[in-house]
């Protein structure tokens, strides 16, 4: 049966939409007369049909966490580039250099190979010297790789890291809405389940409709291969699915797959360009699945 979904403008945080309508607590495309309205909304007329959550920045702030992993693996393997400024200790990447590299390549991998190929190829336990041939750096990196998720993995089962603020509630709605909900993350398949499983717990995970990781795709974030490889998983079209994304990598990939993709930022991300996002939202604690699906009824009309 089709239900009225009734907006109302009564909530305390500042959105901002592609179109310049601002407003608090809810994002709008900008009507003509700016006034509040009404759109009529049933479950098989929402043109929502399946909702993909990245991981990385939008289930959990993890990127201070990553970091952290990252500098033990350099430590435990004494990684020492040549054009470091402090060469005589390991490599350490800042805060400050760190949000910019994550902002700017997204997966490990990719990560340090750009920086070992921008900064000299290191020194360390693993080679004497500098490794110049490509088999011997691809040992390189898969080894830093393998022992940092390994430490991630540490980190994340301690029990000090909760889920950022409305998305287990989101989750929930979607699934007893009939909606699909998938999860895309560029991070290693191992390290992200194991978020998975202690972040939204196993019930949820495995009712996932569907779950992807770098692992699964050849091109890491923004390239879209990851969004169109879980469009076809799903059964959807990429028009009816939704993203949730943190950082302007994510957004091009989203939009590179021909999805709507909304945005909650994090502090390393506030300052990023989103213009190409639906909504922007500091967080999803005053989100919820009928706002989703009046901004993309909205979409829909506007085209």
């Amino acid at each position: 049966m089709a239900s009225t979904l009734s907006l109302t403008l009564f909530t305390t945080t500042t959105l901002h939409t592609k179109h310049g309508f601002r407003h608090p607590g809810i994002n709008l495309f900008q009507s003509k007369h700016h006034r509040v309205f009404s759109v009529s909304a049933s479950a098989s007329s929402s043109p929502l049909k399946a909702l993909i959550f990245d991981c990385d920045g939008v289930i959990l702030e993890s990127e201070h966490l990553h970091r952290q992993a990252y500098n033990d693996a350099f430590a435990h393997f004494n990684v020492r580039c040549p054009s470091s400024s402090s060469s005589d200790q390991p490599l350490n990447w800042d805060v400050h250099f760190y949000d910019e590299l994550q902002n700017q390549i997204g997966g490990g991998k990719p990560k340090m190979r750009w920086y070992f190929k921008e900064n000299g190829w290191p020194t360390s336990s693993l080679f004497e010297t500098p490794p110049t041939d490509d088999d011997d750096r691809a040992n390189l990196i898969d080894t830093l790789q393998d022992w940092k998720t390994e430490r991630y993995k540490e980190i994340i089962k301690s029990g000090t890291v909760k889920p950022r603020p409305g998305v287990l509630r989101l989750m929930d709605e979607v699934k007893d809405a009939g909606i699909k909900l998938a999860v895309c993350s560029a991070a290693t398949k191992s390290s992200v389940i194991l978020c998975l499983e202690n972040l939204i717990g196993i019930e949820r995970f495995q009712g996932l409709d569907c779950f992807l990781a770098g692992d699964d795709v050849k091109e890491k974030k923004p390239d879209p291969s990851i969004y169109i490889t879980a469009s076809k998983k799903l059964g959807i079209s990429e028009k009816d699915c939704l993203v949730v994304e943190d950082s302007v990598i994510g957004l091009q990939a989203a939009t590179q797959a021909g999805m709507s993709c909304i945005i909650t930022y994090t502090s390393s991300t506030a300052t990023q360009d989103f213009s190409d996002a639906i909504a922007i939202y500091p967080d999803l604690s005053n989100v919820r699945l009928k706002d989703l699906e009046i901004l993309l009824q909205n979409l829909v009309a506007a085209k």
